[in-house]
């Protein structure tokens, strides 16, 4: 794969809610030749479903709420020098009657993780909990256009990467058709300008991290309605995993 016509390689990973995003994001943001965007549909998912987020004022004056305007932006990263654009998309802020089409001009890959995981994680923020709130159902509607259309998308579950964060990143540079950077693998810790407005609420560990963390199994213990959302969203997880990178 190559950059785009005019040079530029356009990278889209979407990712449900509570996984690795905002630190891959952070490895990303680090190459000298990348710019970023963190969750640009953010706005216009907490808009159009009335939802509240922490932060939901904040968020709503800090970016469009509306898609077209949002996909023209994407369109036209970078506005520097910079000569590969980065999207951290979560899956979860694509609605049902969202025509995704767009998506088929961009390289996309999926980063997943298990959902017993993602919930037992998200459910420490936030007391409710729905298959929709962790973006499962939302990424294999995603694979399934992207097949339809016969475009490669790379599977990339977050524990595999984890055990071996610079392998990944190689195999994902050279996919992309650009060189890997030895800084994806460390980075400074803090905030960075990028961030969304809602980092505050939602980043604390990513911002005390310089790099990657180790892999290690958690226990996870859920009950009742929320045991039903994991397990719930359990084979569509596991019909994407079968299809992951394996290095």
């Amino acid at each position: 794969m190559s950059p785009d016509g005019e040079g530029i390689t356009r990278v889209g990973m979407w990712s449900g809610p509570r996984n690795i995003s905002t630190a891959m994001m952070r490895s990303w943001e680090n190459r000298p030749d990348t710019v970023v965007v963190d969750e640009p549909f953010y706005a216009a998912y907490l808009h159009r479903t009335g939802l509240d987020h922490p932060g939901r004022e904040e968020t709503l004056a800090s970016q469009p709420v509306d898609p077209s305007v949002i996909v023209r932006q994407l369109r036209a990263l970078p506005d520097s020098g910079a000569t590969v654009a980065y999207a951290k998309h979560m899956s979860h802020h694509m609605l049902p009657t969202d025509d995704v089409s767009w998506t088929l001009d961009f390289h996309n890959v999926l980063l997943l993780r298990d959902p017993g995981e993602v919930v037992a994680s998200y459910t420490r923020s936030r007391q409710s909990c729905e298959p929709a709130d962790i973006g499962v159902p939302q990424q294999v509607r995603l694979w399934q256009e992207w097949q339809a259309a016969g475009i490669e998308v790379p599977v990339i579950d977050a524990a595999d990467f984890l055990r071996d964060p610079e392998s990944y990143l190689r195999w994902l540079c050279a996919w992309l058709g650009i060189d890997f950077a030895p800084q994806m693998l460390r980075w400074p810790s803090g905030p960075r300008d990028t961030d969304g407005v809602w980092g505050g609420h939602w980043y604390q560990a990513v911002r005390a991290s310089t790099g990657f963390g180790r892999y290690a199994p958690r226990e996870v213990r859920l009950e009742g309605h929320h045991a039903w959302v994991a397990e719930s969203c359990r084979p569509l997880y596991e019909m994407l995993r079968e299809h992951r990178l394996l290095l």
